[in-house]
C-alpha cells in the first residue's frame, strides 16, 4: 500500500462535499507530475485530504476505489482521475505549519514543492501525521 497527500481548494471541494459524495472522482489535475503520482496509486491506497488556499491543512483520509482513468474533464484528453472514498475526519487538523515545523517531516514534497495537488507520503511520515492528527495509521 501506498499513501498520498491530495489537495483541493476547500471553496470548490471541501472535505464535507466529499464526505456528502461518498465516492466521487478526483478530476480537474493539469499537471503531469501530480497526474504521474495518481497513475502510481492503487485501489486501497490511501490518502490525506488536504484544504489548501487560506487553511493549509489536513482534514480528512479518503482511499482510493478506482484507478487512474481518463478524466472527461480535460478537453485535450492528457490527463486522468482516481476515485476517492471518504474514510473519516482527522481529529486535529494538521496545519502545513506544522508539517514544516517537524524534522521528521520536512523531506515531503509537499514542503518543498507547496504548489503540487498530489503527493507521495511515505509510510514513516504516514505514522508520524496520523499520530499528529489523532488517528490511527
Amino acid at each position: 500500500m501506498k499513501y498520498w497527500l491530495v489537495k483541493s481548494e476547500p471553496n470548490t471541494w471541501s472535505w464535507d462535499d466529499h464526505v456528502k459524495a461518498g465516492v466521487e472522482p478526483w478530476d480537474g489535475i493539469r499537471n503531469y507530475q501530480a497526474d504521474n503520482n495518481m497513475k502510481e496509486m492503487r485501489i486501497g491506497d490511501k490518502a490525506f485530504f488536504y484544504h489548501s488556499v487560506k487553511e493549509k491543512q489536513i482534514v480528512g483520509v479518503v482511499e482510493v476505489v478506482k484507478e487512474h482513468y481518463p478524466d472527461d474533464t480535460d478537453p485535450k484528453g492528457i490527463f486522468g482521475r482516481v476515485d476517492f472514498k471518504a474514510l473519516y475526519p482527522v481529529e486535529t487538523p494538521v496545519t502545513l505549519a506544522d508539517i514544516k515545523a517537524d524534522e521528521r517531516l520536512n523531506h515531503l514534497l509537499i514542503v518543498r514543492h507547496t504548489r503540487l495537488s498530489v503527493v507521495p507520503i511515505d509510510a514513516k511520515a504516514w505514522k508520524v501525521i496520523c499520530k499528529l492528527a489523532g488517528v490511527k495509521p
